[in-house]
């Protein structure tokens, strides 16, 4: 451990000048280098060059290989970039949201909303596990297994149980977004995929209930996600659909 407590082994080259050098002096070089080579390049000593080289290596970063001699004697081990970016680098997933949405706003407003419902129903579909033959699916059953899946996703989901019957919800509140910042620009897109994902998931589920509607901030700090029974749907064999 260093000073500051944090492991020296887990350092990325992002984070730690020295093994950036390294890995730069690596890419620099028109062919593999050896430690002792590396070392020169860097003016320091040989076992600092070799803790890191250890380090880019398990980070999957720097290949290490024998080379054959050419002569008597040992082979020699070299070290060269693993091709591909640094994956240490920044993301811009948002942007990358922003700029797919911004394509399905520009299109005909209830034809892109039916796209995201639909886009929606297909992941539902995906991201939940059938039931096993020859169960019988049940509202509680399926609302449990509901849950699960948004609570995975980020949703935080919350039932609001029914009046007449107690342990089926009415509603679901979701009391966090995990699009956020997107539904905030594009609502009108990202609440029917919202939308869209819940039936999916209750049709792959064969729920005797579906979601009839999404309410946005039916609450200060909630939406609210509404049930109702349905008739049994027939289980989806479409190909693609299975996990």
């Amino acid at each position: 451990m260093t000073a500051d407590g944090t492991d020296p082994a887990r350092t990325t080259p992002r984070e730690s000048p020295r093994r950036r050098a390294v890995l730069d002096a690596l890419r620099a070089a028109p062919t593999p280098l050896g430690v002792t080579e590396t070392a020169e390049r860097l003016g320091v000593h040989p076992n600092t060059v070799r803790f890191h080289l250890d380090a880019l290596v398990a980070d999957g970063l720097v290949e290490r290989r024998a080379e054959a001699p050419a002569g008597p004697g040992r082979p020699r081990t070299v070290y060269t970039p693993r091709p591909g970016m640094d994956r240490g680098g920044a993301r811009g997933y948002l942007l990358l949201a922003r700029m797919l949405l911004s394509r399905w706003a520009s299109a005909d407003p209830a034809e892109a909303r039916g796209e995201a419902m639909e886009t929606g129903r297909e992941w539902g579909r995906f991201l939940v596990e059938p039931p096993p033959p020859f169960e019988r699916a049940t509202a509680e059953r399926s609302v449990a297994r509901l849950l699960t899946l948004l609570a995975d996703l980020g949703f935080e989901p919350e039932p609001a149980p029914g009046r007449e019957e107690p342990d089926i919800p009415e509603r679901i509140r979701l009391r966090h977004c995990p699009f956020l910042e997107l539904a905030e620009e594009h609502g009108e897109l990202i609440c029917p995929l919202h939308l869209g994902l819940i039936q999916g998931a209750l049709d792959r589920l064969d729920a005797p209930l579906t979601a009839t509607r999404l309410e946005p901030f039916a609450e200060p700090d909630s939406c609210h996600a509404h049930l109702s029974a349905a008739g049994p749907a027939p289980r989806d064999t479409r190909k693609g659909t299975h996990r």
